[in-house]
């Protein structure tokens, strides 16, 4: 399916021994669309914000990025006017609720193919504004195809965002199939949204697992769920994250719940900061 398969291999093995300072990149995506998937990546950004780190999103789905309306904030620019247009990267990125950064990534990967060398060290140097970031949370399009599994083969952790429904887990499933087939990971986090209770949200990622295991032989963990709630709803609509609207809302509980557990599961640092992401993804996409 991939002519750069062995590109996807070689970034995600590629160790770097620079590790002070560093932020931790993950990638969050889903197998199908309609899952809640960019939902959860700008409250979960907030509440680890809220918690004293330091977040930047990469919306990184590519054509079809909606972070900046579920912040609340309008994208004017994204990386395309970056790396062609002469922008700076302050005035690019966007500052959402609690100081949460959001760099839109518009259609720029789809013309780095035509950047020149020179381009490209401009953008990279550019990027050296970007300083005392913790995390760095890319939100990919959904599905299976070249550029969600290029963002997976560049991140430390993936986290695949699901829901109870059956078309959702054989599509999550059919990812991490690929992502195994490619040896892209051997690992991933999980989050069950939209579930109805505990139990639905235990029985349905016990049931995943144990399919993964058996036929992926890859090691899944699970972050918790998010349950079904208007106030979600709610907050979509008025275009503000249920984390800010609706703080004491069962979905902001269960998503602080997640992001307490992700900052408690840090096994190591990727090390390649800022420009490094942006190294990979360049040498992956051309």
């Amino acid at each position: 399916m991939l002519d750069q398969a062995q590109i996807l291999r070689q970034m995600a093995k590629k160790n770097d021994n620079k590790v002070d300072l560093q932020p931790r990149i993950i990638t969050v995506t889903s197998g199908k669309g309609g899952v809640g998937k960019s939902n959860i990546v700008v409250n979960l950004s907030i509440a680890l914000q809220k918690m004293g780190k330091k977040v930047m999103i990469f919306d990184a789905d590519i054509g079809m990025g909606n972070d900046d309306i579920i912040m609340g904030c309008s994208s004017k620019y994204s990386v395309f006017d970056v790396i062609s247009k002469g922008k700076e990267i302050e005035e690019v990125v966007l500052t959402g609720p609690f100081g949460v950064k959001l760099l839109p990534g518009g259609s720029a990967l789809t013309k780095v193919e035509d950047l020149t060398e020179v381009e490209r060290n401009i953008f990279l140097n550019k990027l050296t504004a970007l300083t005392g970031l913790d995390y760095i949370i890319m939100d990919t399009g959904a599905g299976v195809n070249k550029s969600v599994l290029g963002f997976i083969a560049c991140c430390e952790d993936l986290v695949i965002v699901t829901t109870p429904e059956p078309t959702s887990l054989t599509d999550a499933y059919s990812l991490l199939k690929a992502v195994k087939h490619f040896d892209i990971k051997n690992s991933a986090k999980v989050i069950i949204n939209r579930s109805l209770d505990n139990n639905e949200a235990d029985l349905t990622f016990k049931k995943f697992n144990n399919a993964v295991i058996k036929f992926l032989d890859m090691k899944l963990e699970y972050l918790g769920k998010i349950g079904e709630d208007k106030k979600l709803s709610y907050a979509v609509r008025q275009q503000e994250p249920v984390i800010v609207s609706y703080p004491n809302s069962g979905a902001a509980q269960d998503i602080n719940k997640i992001a307490s557990k992700l900052e408690g599961t840090k096994d190591k640092v990727s090390g390649i900061g800022v420009e490094g992401l942006f190294k990979r993804i360049f040498s992956i996409f051309s």
